[in-house]
């Protein structure tokens, strides 16, 4: 009964101001190639959707662009159609190589960093902040691995996330991993307004989906794979749901079965819970002053266009992924 009053009294909109996204990279080494492209590929979504390099922290663990093994030299690919080049010049990777360590990614997330971190590399996150956390790498029953050096601890990451809280960094959180029994990293989880998201529950490992003969590589993840192919069906304005996206995780598809923590947390119900509330941008109303020029009289008028507008402008110039 508390539950369902819960469900009936829980707001239907999302309440924040402004979206973050970290996309981490854990796995180093040629092998591991398909981690970088799952981790660049929604990077790529991301920014199709609206959000800004400036918003997002890329931490990439290796990079294969530039590896001797690389046949395509500075550019990586998703998928062996090669449709799509996910390593653009314009790419922002703001922590790489020997950067991206647990210590760092924590730092990165409770905004510990050193007075002379840079605003590119900080999560300027606050209470009104809708925040994306998708790490993707190699795991086990609670732990994900770093550069095979060094672990993250799952009761480590929760007790991150409750400090994130307790300072206010978050309104809602959704943190996504693809990893080998991926869903015991978000079993301790128990902040409010954070879902958790793993590619396989506790036993299970986490798959490849397909490779490139000639990388000689597997290119993405199976649970990546499938979550991109439902991103790229996604428009700025898209009404689409959480609810929908858990939806298309087929488990024959997926071949291991995605596991969801913490929703009894989480304020809102998540068929009520927009794709665009993490994946996308607030679009909020953008006022313009333009000089318009007519019968050589020059008048100064107020355009009024909304970031919708935009996003869809966006939408348009940046091409889907080939799925």
């Amino acid at each position: 009964m508390y539950w369902l009053l819960l469900l009936l009294l829980s707001p239907v909109h999302s309440v924040h101001t402004n979206n973050w996204v970290v996309i981490v990279d854990a796995s180093r080494y040629w092998f591991n190639y398909r981690h970088v492209a799952n981790a660049l590929s929604l990077y790529y979504s991301v920014k199709r959707l609206g959000i800004p390099d400036s918003h997002i922290i890329l931490m990439l663990a290796d990079d294969m662009a530039c590896n001797p093994r690389n046949p395509t030299s500075a550019q990586i690919f998703n998928n062996r159609d090669r449709h799509v080049q996910i390593y653009p010049d314009n790419v922002e990777v703001d922590y790489r190589d020997s950067e991206v360590t647990v210590e760092n990614f924590f730092r990165v997330l409770t905004d510990r960093l050193p007075d002379s971190t840079p605003k590119s590399k900080r999560l300027m996150s606050d209470e009104s902040s809708n925040i994306l956390v998708y790490l993707t790498g190699h795991g086990g029953n609670g732990f994900l691995k770093f550069q095979d050096t060094e672990e993250m601890n799952a009761l480590e990451l929760s007790d991150v996330f409750q400090q994130m809280h307790q300072k206010k960094r978050y309104n809602e959180l959704l943190f996504m991993i693809d990893t080998c029994q991926a869903g015991s990293m978000a079993l301790p989880i128990y902040s409010p307004n954070i879902i958790g998201v793993g590619s396989s529950t506790v036993g299970e490992d986490s798959l490849s989906h397909h490779g490139d003969h000639e990388i000689g590589v597997y290119v993405i993840d199976r649970f990546t794979y499938y979550t991109l192919d439902f991103l790229e069906k996604i428009t700025p304005s898209s009404r689409a749901t959480l609810a929908d996206l858990f939806r298309v995780y087929d488990n024959a598809d997926i071949r291991s079965t995605p596991q969801y923590s913490n929703l009894r947390l989480f304020t809102r119900p998540v068929n009520k819970v927009l794709i665009t509330d993490f994946f996308g941008s607030v679009r909020q109303t953008v006022v313009l002053r333009e000089n318009v020029v007519k019968l050589n009289v020059t008048e100064e008028v107020v355009v009024e266009k909304s970031v919708k507008e935009v996003d869809e402008t966006v939408y348009k110039m940046v091409p889907p992924l080939p799925f």
